[in-house]
């Protein structure tokens, strides 16, 4: 083959190859899109100043927080909800379960939930700052925290909770409040507060 033919099949070559590389990068740069478009509804609200990212609980998790719950009944709010499944555990086990949720996408993702697993009506999910909720009626409140949500948190709590509330914290616990209960196991570590002292403490500092 002459000079001349080498030097076009090469050039040809070359034009096959960046032809490949640009549908290859469309694909990645298309699969990312994708993926951002379906993921940025679940993380959108972990943008905001304080945050509860969307990090789903571990079945050990929620092992741990019911066992701190055994023998408690009532009210039972999850907040920062995320899939629902604490709250769906929870109407399982005969608790009128609430979560509060900023991200709209996961409370219609649990409020689906609820309906695959049967508990419909039993589990509820709103759309609401937790920061604007009153927690005055409550029996039981779960947080899965973030370390600088859990001192504005714990204050708010001091001033609204009743005297017979538990409080079960989870990854992270309140900075100055003492655990009546605990379970270490790392990431799924949880600590249970009784109201009584929690409120108590309050107004003798206050």
């Amino acid at each position: 083959m002459s000079e001349e033919g080498e030097a076009l099949l090469e050039e040809a070559e070359n034009r096959r190859r960046r032809k490949i590389g640009l549908i290859a990068a469309g694909m990645v740069g298309g699969a990312a899109v994708a993926i951002t478009a379906v993921a940025a509804p679940f993380v959108l609200p972990a943008m905001r100043k304080i945050c509860l990212p969307y990090v789903p609980a571990t079945q050990e998790q929620v092992g741990n927080v019911f066992k701190l719950l055994q023998g408690r009944s009532g009210t039972l709010v999850d907040l920062g909800s995320g899939d629902g499944r604490i709250v769906i555990a929870a109407a399982k086990q005969g608790f009128r379960a609430v979560g509060y949720e900023l991200n709209p996408w996961l409370v219609w993702y649990s409020r689906l939930s609820a309906v695959r697993h049967g508990v419909f009506g039993k589990a509820r999910f709103y759309r609401r700052d937790l920061f604007k909720a009153n927690f005055a009626e409550l029996d039981n409140v779960v947080i899965f925290g973030v370390p600088q949500l859990m001192p504005p948190l714990e204050e708010k709590l001091s001033r609204e909770l009743q005297r017979s509330a538990k409080v079960v914290a989870c990854r992270f616990n309140f900075p100055t409040w003492l655990p009546s209960q605990t379970i270490e196991a790392g990431v799924d570590s949880v600590w249970a507060y009784e109201a009584k002292d929690i409120v108590m403490r309050y107004l003798w500092e206050d």
